[in-house]
């Protein structure tokens, strides 16, 4: 049999591992594995590798993904869903096994509709994906925006500052929320519920008069202020998502206006996506792959892997692209601090 990999959308810790893992199980199975180069584009303009366990032996703390990525969206091109189905038989593909978000899998599931045998593996630092407690990736992005937190809250503590903080989170806060707690900040603000800027603002002026002269926000890039969503113009990615960016300069701009208070802000960005996976990642990225490969093997397709407490199970793609949202009583943890909430 012949299982063709991509890994499609943004990038994130864990994908090498994962197919590490792919292409262990797949070998033991007696299977041959073709990577599909630059996600689904490798599928409009065929271009793939062979892939045997000496490549990736080495590359489980590697970050990225070897086998490249884009965001392309077949069913957004003139007859790229034929071109993809085209590909698939003449690269000889018995399935596919297609790693990413909500956005790659909302294709390997239109395509499984189609009659394509396809598995999905969940990626996303975001962690918004339904139907699963984790996707790799997410845990790397919290370690590292709690480590470049901690840096910049103790320059905010000796100047007598006001830091926001930007990290990602489009319509999901995952990072934000879990950041924010691991990092003690004073306010948590995500998208799911739209926040009231003046009181972030007698919160921070709270704190100031009552002697502690520094306050930590920390901010998710998809975050309201009063039912508006900041974007970088009107610009969207491949799939129709909007380019976001911005709600942390609006944020130190009003405070330091409305409070008087002196206020920098920080956008961490594609730090956080980037660099090597956490151990947790690799293990989980490592569990995925062999995972998928199994599912392969016993032909569990229109399927994507999925962690439930502490096991890895099949459930139905469709029904992971639901966005998996921050409940209730984690956003009041995250603010039971600040009176924010």
């Amino acid at each position: 049999m012949k299982i063709g990999v991509l890994t499609g959308g943004g990038d994130c810790a864990g994908l090498n591992a994962t197919i590490r893992g792919l292409v262990a199980r797949s070998e033991e199975y007696g299977f041959e594995v073709l990577g599909i180069e630059r996600g689904w584009k490798g599928l409009i303009e065929p271009a793939g590798k062979k892939i045997t366990y000496e490549m990736v032996d080495e590359l489980v703390g590697v970050g990225g993904t070897f086998i490249l990525t884009s965001r392309t969206n077949p069913f957004k091109m003139d007859g790229g869903p034929e071109k993809v189905v085209k590909s698939i038989k003449k690269l000889g593909l018995d399935a596919l096994v297609a790693i990413g978000g909500n956005d790659t899998l909302g294709v390997a599931h239109k395509l499984s509709q189609m009659g394509i045998k396809v598995v999905g593996v969940p990626k996303t630092m975001d962690n918004d994906l339904s139907s699963t407690d984790f996707t790799f990736g997410f845990d790397s992005a919290v370690n590292v925006a709690v480590e470049c937190i901690d840096r910049v809250k103790t320059t905010g503590m000796s100047h007598e500052r006001v830091i926001v903080v930007e990290v990602m989170g489009r319509d999901a806060g995952w990072v934000a929320a879990y950041a924010g707690i691991a990092s003690g900040a004073h306010v948590v603000l995500l998208p799911e519920k739209p926040f009231d800027i003046a009181k972030v603002c007698r919160t921070i002026t709270k704190r100031w008069d009552a002697g502690k002269k520094f306050s930590l926000v920390v901010v998710a890039e998809g975050a309201k202020a009063k039912g508006t969503k900041v974007t970088k113009g009107a610009a969207v990615d491949a799939f129709g998502n909007p380019i976001l960016g911005g709600i942390g300069q609006f944020i130190a701009k009003e405070v330091e206006k409305r409070t008087g208070l002196e206020t920098r802000e920080v956008v961490l960005g594609h730090i956080i996506r980037g660099g090597a996976p956490s151990a947790y990642d690799r293990v989980l990225a490592t569990r995925f792959g062999v995972a998928a490969a199994d599912m392969v093997k016993n032909g569990n397709f229109g399927m994507m892997v999925a962690l439930k407490g502490n096991k890895v199970v099949p459930v139905k793609i469709g029904g992971a692209l639901a966005q998996k949202l921050v409940d209730t009583n984690l956003y009041s943890i995250a603010n039971s601090f600040s009176g924010v909430s």
